[in-house]
């Protein structure tokens, strides 16, 4: 634990001979945050949290705070952090709309697994339940978006509410936790004896016992299967088995596609690597999921963009489900073995049963269905022919001049599945989206905390013209603290992807999805942001290269193809061999 600093208003005292000291909870909230390893919050101050601020000035050379511009920002940097560093992320907010701005990301996190600690300030407890000022229910608001949540009325609970925050937070299937904490005990004095860090919770149970026979027929399945096939999920990169993946799939000789969370637990480049599953996913997986015997589906929960019609998905196929949460297990896609379990712990175990294989003629059946995508669809959107420039040519040339190590966060809509379909990943951690709930706003925040977590790593912040307008507030928080983010705009003055709905399902009915955007580069300016705008191919090269080259934060508009589509597609109530190349 950091050495305590006795602040002014701190008294020594003893209590059965046992030595302590006075502290305030507010004192004991910034105490916890030091023990637990915590070194950047996000937040916004208000009233009902501001005796935790007031302390936090006497701790501003131990714990960095980024001042955000709005507490769903700070939630979305928070997770960002999370994201790329691998540790807890940690957000302030006040009470009422403070911590309701929160329940987006919140919700974000909790379908994302992102392990997140909220702290939010509330009114005095003789108030709760008065309607008093800036006062809302916030435990019940948030129960369903959090993996757990507290209310602390009494300074003494701080430091065990805290641990066991900490705790449930990162362990086994990680998630956010939220701590209101009433404004009586962030002022009230308490003896303080220590913080100890919380390893067990009686009641709360992280990690699944592994059973040895589950793992004996999943190996008995795989070894015997001719066309075996592995979708991988974020499970691997939270369970900090990149490693012990790829030794399985490298064993068996396992063709493996990612969920667009899973992205970046393995190289791209790697030959066993066939693409990306889902609604905008690459061709071979999604049809061949209908002809793989054996699916093998690890850190992965079968997400409905992922499976399409339930009824008609992988109804020929054996399935082998790991997985650390044993509610993902039959809750979508009936397991025929499941492994419950780290993927850390029960991979290893998994490819110490399985035979040696390679299955070089299956692996071969992907490579055929992923030339046919090639010349239908990834060509084109790569080197296209006419003037107007695409997304994917633009993250074509950006792979290029960052060589794949680069951190990409993306928004939601066109410009994320053409970034999770095209760019290349090299390292475990490089790919930050909102895949679950689907958050438009979530970038820009999102990158400012993916840099804080990963200072060293060059992270680029690929937004469209629509997210980027919802919390481009944020450019001031970059502005204050000096992040580092690249912010490219593929601007098509739409939003892309509800237009393109409209179009192929719609009868063109473009209703209320043109935008109008303000000239993004003068905005930048505004908040002491350097920029450049693109609207012609010959320029798109020396743009992209001075984005990655300037020292500092900056934004790069690309005008991209008003009315180009995202192929392939499966559209929604369809089977995932009923993919559209077009």
């Amino acid at each position: 634990m950091n050495t305590l600093e006795i602040t002014k208003n701190t008294t020594p005292s003893h209590q059965e001979g046992k030595a302590s000291i006075q502290l305030s909870g507010s004192q004991a909230v910034l105490e916890a945050l030091l023990a637990e390893g915590v070194d950047t919050i996000f937040g916004y101050p208000g009233g009902a949290i501001m005796p935790i601020y007031d302390a936090l000035y006497d701790y501003n050379d131990r714990l960095k705070h980024i001042l955000v511009r709005h507490e769903q920002g700070g939630i979305h940097a928070a997770q960002g952090y999370a994201r790329t560093s691998g540790r807890v992320g940690v957000v302030f907010a006040t009470s009422g709309p403070g911590a309701t701005n929160l329940v987006t990301g919140l919700a974000d996190a909790q379908i994302d697994s992102n392990p997140i600690v909220c702290i939010t300030g509330q009114v005095f407890a003789h108030l709760l339940g008065t309607d008093a000022f800036q006062e809302t229910d916030v435990i019940n608001i948030t129960t369903p978006v959090t993996k757990w949540n507290y209310q602390v009325t009494d300074a003494c609970e701080i430091p065990t509410a805290l641990a066991k925050a900490f705790h449930i937070a990162r362990t086994g299937r990680p998630g956010p936790v939220l701590i209101d904490i009433t404004k009586n005990a962030q002022l009230q004095l308490f003896a303080y004896e220590g913080y100890k860090v919380c390893n067990h919770i009686r009641s709360y149970r992280p990690k699944p016992i592994v059973r040895r026979e589950y793992l004996e027929q999943a190996a008995a399945l795989i070894n015997a299967a001719k066309r075996p096939f592995v979708l991988f999920g974020q499970g691997i990169i939270l369970g900090k088995s990149e490693a012990e993946f790829k030794a399985f799939i490298e064993k068996t000789g396992i063709p493996a596609a990612a969920t667009v969370m899973g992205l970046s637990a393995l190289e791209t480049d790697h030959p066993l690597h066939v693409g990306m599953l889902g609604m905008h996913g690459n061709y071979a997986p999604n049809v061949l999921t209908n002809e793989c015997d054996v699916l093998i589906a690890i850190g992965m929960r079968f997400d409905d963009r992922v499976t399409g019609r339930l009824d008609k998905y992988a109804k020929q196929a054996k399935v082998i489900h790991l997985d650390i949460d044993p509610a993902e297990i039959d809750k979508n896609v009936k397991t025929t073995v499941p492994v419950w379990g780290d993927c850390k712990e029960t991979l290893p175990l998994l490819t110490q049963l399985v035979e040696a294989r390679k299955h070089l003629d299956w692996v071969g059946r992907f490579r055929q269905l992923e030339q046919e995508e090639i010349d239908e669809v990834i060509r084109e959107e790569l080197n296209p022919k006419t003037d107007v420039m695409t997304m994917g040519e633009v993250i074509n040339i950006l792979n290029d001049l960052t060589g794949g190590d680069a951190v990409i966060v993306t928004d939601v809509g066109q410009h994320q599945m053409v970034a999770c379909r095209y760019a290349k990943f090299n390292r475990s951690k490089s790919n930050v989206t909102s895949g679950g709930l689907g958050t438009m706003g979530f970038g820009l925040p999102a990158a400012i905390g993916a840099w804080h977590g990963t200072p060293d790593r060059t992270v680029v912040a690929i937004i469209g013209d629509g997210g980027i307008q919802m919390t481009i507030q944020e450019l001031g928080t970059i502005m204050q603290f000096g992040a580092k983010v690249k912010i490219l705009i593929l601007n098509n003055s739409f939003l892309g992807m509800v237009r393109q709905w409209q179009q192929l399902f719609h009868d063109k009915r473009y209703s209320f999805v043109n935008i109008t955007s303000p000239d993004f580069v003068t905005v930048a300016k505004g908040y002491g942001i350097a920029g450049h705008s693109v609207n012609e191919r010959k320029d798109l090269k020396q743009a992209l290269q001075d984005m990655i080259n300037h020292d500092g934060a900056y934004l790069l508009e690309v005008m991209v193809g008003k009315e180009n589509n995202v192929f392939p597609m499966v559209p929604q109530g369809s089977s995932v061999s009923e993919i559209r190349l077009k």
